[in-house]
């Protein structure tokens, strides 16, 4: 993933933790607007998410920041 999408989601686990706790849960649309104005970059990170990692629907948004951070 390129590093835009790797700070944005980032930053999106970073604000839902600060907003719902250490236990709040993400799935991969939260990276993304409600419309598909990007579907490559949504399908980077959909494969990224569902095939290379093997996460499920939603995960700890701190796992999901600890595996894009270490990227």
């Amino acid at each position: 993933m390129n590093q835009n999408i790797r700070l944005k989601i980032i930053d999106v686990c970073d604000q839902k933790i600060a907003q719902k706790g250490e236990t709040v849960g993400l799935s991969f649309y939260a990276f993304f607007a409600n419309k598909n104005d990007n579907p490559a970059l949504l399908m980077e990170v959909a494969t990224w998410w569902i095939e290379q990692e093997r996460l499920d629907h939603f995960e700890k948004a701190v796992k999901i920041r600890k595996l894009v951070s270490a990227m």
